[in-house]
Protein backbone atom coordinates (compact mmCIF):
# COMPACT_ATOMS: atom_id res chain seq x y z
CA UNK A 1 0.00 0.00 0.00
CA UNK A 2 1.13 3.77 -0.84
CA UNK A 3 2.50 5.20 2.52
CA UNK A 4 0.92 8.10 4.01
CA UNK A 5 2.51 11.59 3.43
CA UNK A 6 1.86 15.13 5.57
CA UNK A 7 0.92 17.80 3.50
CA UNK A 8 2.16 20.08 6.34
CA UNK A 9 5.35 19.30 6.32
CA UNK A 10 6.12 19.57 2.28
CA UNK A 11 8.52 22.26 1.12
CA UNK A 12 7.60 25.82 0.18
CA UNK A 13 9.88 27.80 -1.85
CA UNK A 14 8.14 31.16 -2.76
CA UNK A 15 10.79 33.01 -4.55
CA UNK A 16 13.35 29.87 -6.25
CA UNK A 17 9.81 28.88 -7.67
CA UNK A 18 9.50 32.62 -9.07
CA UNK A 19 12.48 32.45 -10.43
CA UNK A 20 13.51 29.02 -11.64
CA UNK A 21 11.96 29.13 -15.33
CA UNK A 22 13.33 32.69 -15.98
CA UNK A 23 16.67 31.79 -14.78
CA UNK A 24 16.83 28.58 -16.72
CA UNK A 25 15.40 29.34 -19.57
CA UNK A 26 18.16 29.59 -22.49
CA UNK A 27 20.08 26.76 -20.53
CA UNK A 28 16.91 24.34 -20.73
CA UNK A 29 16.35 25.53 -24.75
CA UNK A 30 20.14 24.87 -25.42
CA UNK A 31 22.26 22.62 -23.21
CA UNK A 32 19.17 20.89 -21.38
CA UNK A 33 17.42 20.17 -24.27
CA UNK A 34 18.70 16.85 -25.56
CA UNK A 35 19.04 15.04 -21.78
CA UNK A 36 15.33 16.02 -21.84
CA UNK A 37 14.87 14.79 -25.33
CA UNK A 38 16.69 11.14 -24.13
CA UNK A 39 14.09 10.85 -21.20
CA UNK A 40 11.06 10.43 -23.23
CA UNK A 41 12.99 8.76 -26.22
CA UNK A 42 11.06 5.41 -27.65
CA UNK A 43 8.72 5.41 -24.15
CA UNK A 44 5.06 4.43 -23.76
CA UNK A 45 2.76 3.38 -21.08
CA UNK A 46 1.94 5.05 -17.87
CA UNK A 47 4.42 7.45 -17.09
CA UNK A 48 4.96 9.40 -13.59
CA UNK A 49 7.24 12.66 -13.63
CA UNK A 50 8.75 12.20 -9.89
CA UNK A 51 9.59 16.02 -8.32
CA UNK A 52 7.90 17.98 -11.48
CA UNK A 53 8.68 21.20 -10.63
CA UNK A 54 7.23 24.19 -12.58
CA UNK A 55 6.32 21.45 -15.51
CA UNK A 56 9.49 21.42 -17.60
CA UNK A 57 9.15 18.08 -18.70
CA UNK A 58 5.24 18.37 -20.27
CA UNK A 59 5.96 19.77 -23.39
CA UNK A 60 8.20 16.90 -23.97
CA UNK A 61 5.43 14.25 -22.85
CA UNK A 62 3.19 16.62 -25.09
CA UNK A 63 5.10 15.64 -28.25
CA UNK A 64 5.52 12.08 -27.75
CA UNK A 65 2.00 11.29 -26.70
CA UNK A 66 -0.14 8.80 -28.39
CA UNK A 67 -3.41 6.58 -27.24
CA UNK A 68 -1.24 4.10 -25.49
CA UNK A 69 0.28 6.81 -22.98
CA UNK A 70 -0.69 8.00 -20.20
CA UNK A 71 0.76 11.29 -17.75
CA UNK A 72 1.17 11.26 -13.95
CA UNK A 73 3.62 14.18 -12.03
CA UNK A 74 3.89 15.04 -8.27
CA UNK A 75 5.28 18.13 -6.99
CA UNK A 76 4.95 18.99 -3.47
CA UNK A 77 5.94 22.55 -3.62
CA UNK A 78 2.55 24.30 -3.84
CA UNK A 79 4.52 27.23 -5.88
CA UNK A 80 5.91 25.14 -8.16
CA UNK A 81 2.97 22.74 -8.39
CA UNK A 82 0.98 25.78 -9.71
CA UNK A 83 2.95 26.61 -12.33
CA UNK A 84 2.96 22.92 -13.35
CA UNK A 85 -0.70 22.78 -13.31
CA UNK A 86 -0.66 26.02 -15.45
CA UNK A 87 1.89 24.47 -18.25
CA UNK A 88 -0.31 21.52 -18.34
CA UNK A 89 -3.67 23.25 -19.04
CA UNK A 90 -1.72 24.63 -21.77
CA UNK A 91 -1.10 21.55 -23.36
CA UNK A 92 -3.55 18.90 -25.42
CA UNK A 93 -2.00 15.85 -23.38
CA UNK A 94 -3.99 15.36 -19.90
CA UNK A 95 -1.32 15.30 -17.11
CA UNK A 96 -2.49 14.32 -13.43
CA UNK A 97 -0.47 16.31 -10.69
CA UNK A 98 -0.72 14.98 -7.05
CA UNK A 99 0.62 17.16 -3.97
CA UNK A 100 2.61 14.03 -2.76
CA UNK A 101 6.20 13.84 -1.82
CA UNK A 102 8.56 11.04 -3.28
CA UNK A 103 8.70 9.14 0.08
CA UNK A 104 4.73 8.80 0.17
CA UNK A 105 3.83 8.22 -3.65
CA UNK A 106 -0.34 8.21 -3.68
CA UNK A 107 -0.69 4.85 -6.06
CA UNK A 108 -1.00 1.31 -5.95
CA UNK A 109 2.18 -1.20 -6.38
CA UNK A 110 3.08 -1.66 -9.81
CA UNK A 111 1.29 1.43 -11.37
CA UNK A 112 3.98 2.91 -14.08
CA UNK A 113 5.71 1.63 -16.76
CA UNK A 114 8.54 4.80 -16.37
CA UNK A 115 9.57 6.51 -13.98
CA UNK A 116 10.82 9.93 -14.71
CA UNK A 117 13.54 11.46 -12.05
CA UNK A 118 15.14 15.21 -13.60
CA UNK A 119 17.23 16.90 -11.21
CA UNK A 120 14.66 15.86 -8.52
CA UNK A 121 17.31 13.51 -6.56
CA UNK A 122 19.05 16.61 -5.69
CA UNK A 123 16.06 18.28 -3.35
CA UNK A 124 14.67 15.04 -1.92
CA UNK A 125 15.01 14.72 1.73
CA UNK A 126 14.73 10.86 2.16
CA UNK A 127 16.15 9.20 -1.31
CA UNK A 128 16.36 5.97 0.55
CA UNK A 129 12.52 5.99 1.00
CA UNK A 130 11.69 8.39 -2.42
CA UNK A 131 13.87 5.34 -3.86
CA UNK A 132 11.78 2.66 -2.57
CA UNK A 133 8.82 4.09 -3.54
CA UNK A 134 9.98 4.47 -7.15
CA UNK A 135 10.42 0.79 -7.10
CA UNK A 136 6.96 0.16 -5.63
CA UNK A 137 5.15 1.67 -8.15
CA UNK A 138 6.87 0.77 -11.08
CA UNK A 139 5.71 -1.98 -12.87
CA UNK A 140 8.08 -5.63 -13.28
CA UNK A 141 10.12 -4.73 -16.07
CA UNK A 142 9.42 -0.84 -16.21
CA UNK A 143 12.30 1.82 -16.39
CA UNK A 144 13.59 4.30 -13.84
CA UNK A 145 14.79 7.07 -16.22
CA UNK A 146 17.10 9.94 -14.26
CA UNK A 147 19.15 12.90 -15.41
CA UNK A 148 20.50 14.47 -12.04
CA UNK A 149 23.25 16.97 -10.99
CA UNK A 150 26.33 14.88 -8.63
CA UNK A 151 28.87 15.63 -7.06
CA UNK A 152 32.48 16.59 -8.96
CA UNK A 153 35.94 15.67 -8.06
CA UNK A 154 38.71 17.47 -6.80
CA UNK A 155 38.80 20.99 -6.61
CA UNK A 156 35.27 21.35 -7.52
CA UNK A 157 33.89 18.88 -4.85
CA UNK A 158 35.31 21.39 -2.61
CA UNK A 159 33.96 24.26 -4.17
CA UNK A 160 30.79 22.28 -3.83
CA UNK A 161 31.17 21.18 0.00
CA UNK A 162 31.60 24.84 0.76
CA UNK A 163 28.91 26.13 -0.90
CA UNK A 164 26.56 23.67 -0.01
CA UNK A 165 24.70 24.98 3.49
CA UNK A 166 23.97 28.22 1.79
CA UNK A 167 22.66 26.49 -2.06
CA UNK A 168 20.36 24.37 -0.07
CA UNK A 169 18.57 27.23 1.73
CA UNK A 170 18.43 29.61 -1.57
CA UNK A 171 18.04 26.85 -4.49
CA UNK A 172 14.86 25.01 -2.67
CA UNK A 173 16.80 22.68 -0.33
CA UNK A 174 18.89 21.36 -3.28
CA UNK A 175 22.00 19.22 -2.48
CA UNK A 176 25.08 19.77 -4.78
CA UNK A 177 27.13 16.94 -2.94
CA UNK A 178 24.91 14.23 -3.63
CA UNK A 179 26.35 10.93 -5.03
CA UNK A 180 22.80 9.91 -6.95
CA UNK A 181 24.31 8.20 -9.68
CA UNK A 182 26.45 5.65 -8.03
CA UNK A 183 23.52 4.99 -5.83
CA UNK A 184 20.78 4.22 -8.43
CA UNK A 185 23.45 2.04 -10.35
CA UNK A 186 23.92 -0.12 -7.14
CA UNK A 187 20.00 -0.37 -6.53
CA UNK A 188 19.80 -4.24 -6.24
CA UNK A 189 15.76 -3.90 -7.79
CA UNK A 190 17.31 -2.46 -11.03
CA UNK A 191 19.73 -3.90 -13.87
CA UNK A 192 21.28 -1.09 -15.19
CA UNK A 193 20.76 -0.44 -19.09
CA UNK A 194 22.97 2.51 -19.50
CA UNK A 195 24.39 5.27 -17.37
CA UNK A 196 26.49 7.95 -18.28
CA UNK A 197 28.51 11.15 -16.24
CA UNK A 198 28.55 14.67 -18.32
CA UNK A 199 30.71 16.86 -17.57
CA UNK A 200 27.92 19.18 -18.23
CA UNK A 201 27.42 22.82 -16.85
CA UNK A 202 28.67 24.95 -14.37
CA UNK A 203 30.25 24.46 -11.27
CA UNK A 204 28.46 24.36 -8.41
CA UNK A 205 25.84 22.80 -10.85
CA UNK A 206 28.52 20.22 -13.12
CA UNK A 207 28.48 17.31 -13.31
CA UNK A 208 25.78 15.40 -14.30
CA UNK A 209 24.49 11.90 -14.59
CA UNK A 210 21.66 10.21 -17.18
CA UNK A 211 20.62 6.87 -17.30
CA UNK A 212 17.73 3.99 -17.88
CA UNK A 213 17.76 1.36 -14.84
CA UNK A 214 15.01 -1.45 -15.71
CA UNK A 215 13.33 -3.17 -12.54
CA UNK A 216 13.64 -6.67 -12.00
CA UNK A 217 10.80 -9.41 -12.03
CA UNK A 218 11.99 -10.81 -8.40
CA UNK A 219 13.77 -8.31 -6.47
CA UNK A 220 16.13 -9.15 -3.77
CA UNK A 221 15.85 -8.18 -0.63
CA UNK A 222 18.50 -4.68 -0.61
Amino acid sequence: MPAESNPNQGPSSPLFAAIYDPVTALVERTLLRPHREYLVANMDGTVLDLGAGTGTMFPYFDRIATDSTAFHATEPDPHMRRQAEEKANALATPIRIESAPAEALPYDEGTFDVVIASMVFCTIPDTESALSEMTRVLKPGGELRFFEHVIDDGWRARIQSALAPLWKRLAGGCHLTRQTGSRLAAAQSFDVVEIERLNLGVTPVRPFVRGRLRKRSVSPAE
